[in-house]
């Protein structure tokens, strides 16, 4: 099997994906339905369930190596509040809403936003997990920002 990340990252695996998907667990709320769009090799949703078991996760993933991975760990897990669905966001758009939806490293802020807020319950949040520019992405995207009118982005 491939690997799901760069060669290069495996060094700062711990660090840089388990510890920075980790973080967030505190914050999330007590039986909280999450949505991990574009969860790739399961960052960060699958540290949130493996963390926290009163979650319900969803990780959709459209590549077909990576929901195989997906449910491999799931199953291998007993991971049963975990569901892998193989398809896009929109996929979900109308049919499903979500406490916190979430991702790492997929789009920009902007792109994101079309993608995200429409999965995200009129109570929920979503939660980005962008990099250091992230500053300037919430600047480029406050035009959706307020077409979806969330709440002032939180750093």
């Amino acid at each position: 099997m491939k690997a799901l990340t760069a060669p290069r990252e495996f060094p700062r695996l711990w660090d840089r994906h388990l510890m920075n998907s980790a973080v967030v667990v505190p914050r999330l709320p007590q039986g909280a339905t999450v949505a991990d769009v574009g969860t790739g090799a399961g960052l960060p949703g699958l540290v949130w369930a493996i963390a926290r078991p009163d979650l319900a996760v969803t990780l959709v993933e459209p590549l077909l190596r990576r929901t195989t991975f997906l449910e491999e760990v799931v199953a291998e897990l007993h991971l049963d509040h975990v569901r892998v669905v193989r398809g896009r966001a929109e996929d979900l758009h109308g049919a499903e809403t979500f406490d916190v939806v979430t991702s790492r490293a997929v789009a920009p802020l902007e792109r994101l936003l079309r993608w995200s807020m429409p999965l995200v319950a009129s109570d929920g949040a979503l939660v980005a997990m962008k990099g250091r520019s992230i500053g300037d992405e919430i600047t480029v995207a406050a035009p959706v920002l307020t077409r979806w009118r969330c709440a002032e982005p939180e750093v």
